[in-house]
């Protein structure tokens, strides 16, 4: 009897899954159907009935029914005992920022290197004219001391056309490594730095920011995918990443 019971309940189990499938797949295909520029990443169920959580290539987070006819834009939170309230956008949103921070390569990074072990990391998204961004930056000495790297990304505020889009592809055309590092210190002491045309990322960082919810900056990013909006002092985040 109990054997036919497991049988029972992995038939069950299964047809749950196929029938799942079969509805992230249907909605994948709605989507592409409305607009064929918008990829979808993934479609998976959310622990509420009926709704189903959509990832485009963008990072952004949608939500619809099984047909795909209905779609929802925000924060899907969770009441869970004990907890509260769990957002549950955020924690995937967490997930997406992992995956997209692994495809930027060191090289197109300002890496500003833990003095001995490394003990923590972040990824900032910074503005090299930013207030709260110098101010981050004027404790960078204290940060490597304390074993912690900080990767720089860019994120120009004002778009393509701003003084410190200009300012930060110079930054990026030197080579990385002290080059970079010696120019982001004179750009983020108020120093105007000659223009360089060359191919690089700073507008792509820019764009990939605001997909990964970087509204301003300083924007720090944690190893988990964690965002921390504006400036923390050195302290506090040693706190943050346990050291």
């Amino acid at each position: 009897m109990r054997a036919l019971i497991a049988a029972m309940v992995m038939m069950f189990v299964a047809q749950g899954a196929q029938a799942a499938d079969e509805a992230s797949d249907k909605i994948a295909e709605r989507i592409k159907s409305v607009d064929s520029r918008l990829s979808v990443e993934s479609v998976t169920p959310t622990p509420m009935d009926g709704l189903f959580e959509v990832v485009l290539g963008s990072g952004e987070v949608l939500y619809t029914d099984s047909e795909g006819g209905y779609v929802l834009s925000g924060e899907l939170y969770q009441l869970v005992d004990g907890q509260g309230l769990v957002n549950l956008t955020e924690q995937r949103m967490q997930k997406v920022r992992v995956d997209a921070l692994a495809e930027i390569a060191p090289q197109q990074r300002v890496i500003f290197p833990a003095k001995g072990e490394r003990k923590g990391h972040i990824q900032v998204f910074t503005d090299v004219d930013c207030v709260y961004c110098r101010r981050l930056h004027s404790e960078m000495a204290e940060l490597n001391e304390l074993g912690i790297q900080v990767d720089y990304l860019a994120f120009p505020r004002g778009g393509e056309r701003s003084a410190a889009a200009a300012k930060m592809s110079a930054i990026w055309c030197a080579e990385p490594g002290e080059a970079r590092r010696e120019l982001m210190n004179r750009a983020k002491a108020g120093e105007n730095l000659d223009p360089v045309d060359c191919e690089n990322p700073v507008l792509d960082q820019f764009h990939l920011g605001q997909q990964l919810g970087v509204t301003g900056t300083p924007a720090l990013i944690l190893d988990d995918g964690r965002l921390l909006p504006g400036y923390l002092p050195a302290e506090r985040l040693k706190q943050i990443l346990n050291i």
